[in-house]
């Protein structure tokens, strides 16, 4: 039976995060896993709710976010991934169901963002290795 991945996606910088999601979705693929969920957020820091509401259906076997924050001349960016990384774990913990970070960020330009597009893929391999490993 493959695994079910629910994928949280930011539609901030959706230019970035779109590429991200089709090579998380190939890459889920390629592993015989099946995206069987996909929730569209505006941004990383609303991603918790819908992880949230996600593991309450309990129709997932693991949760993979997709996002990416660029630096602006403030530290927002930092803000934003340090306080959703954190509600990411605590609902992981919580669940107990794995939710693999594939948030770029904080810290990097436009153009680091374009070369870390693959984050979506290693956060995919990640919640299929937690879910294989925790059977």
């Amino acid at each position: 039976m493959a695994i079910k991945l629910g994928f949280v996606v930011a539609e901030f910088n959706r230019d970035i995060t779109y590429m991200m999601e089709i090579e998380g979705r190939e890459h889920a693929s390629f592993l015989g896993a099946e995206v069987s969920e996909c929730v569209y957020v505006p941004g990383a820091y609303d991603m918790p709710l819908a992880i949230k509401k996600m593991l309450q259906r309990g129709k997932v076997d693991a949760v993979v976010t997709i996002g990416c924050v660029i630096e602006g001349s403030t530290q927002h960016d930092e803000i934003v991934v340090q306080h959703a990384a954190r509600k990411i774990i605590d609902l992981s913990l919580e669940y107990e169901k794995p939710v693999a970070l594939g948030i770029s960020g904080p810290g990097m330009s436009r153009m680091e963002a374009s070369e870390r597009i693959d984050y979506s893929r290693r956060a995919v391999e990640s919640a299929i290795k937690m879910v294989q490993r925790l059977k």
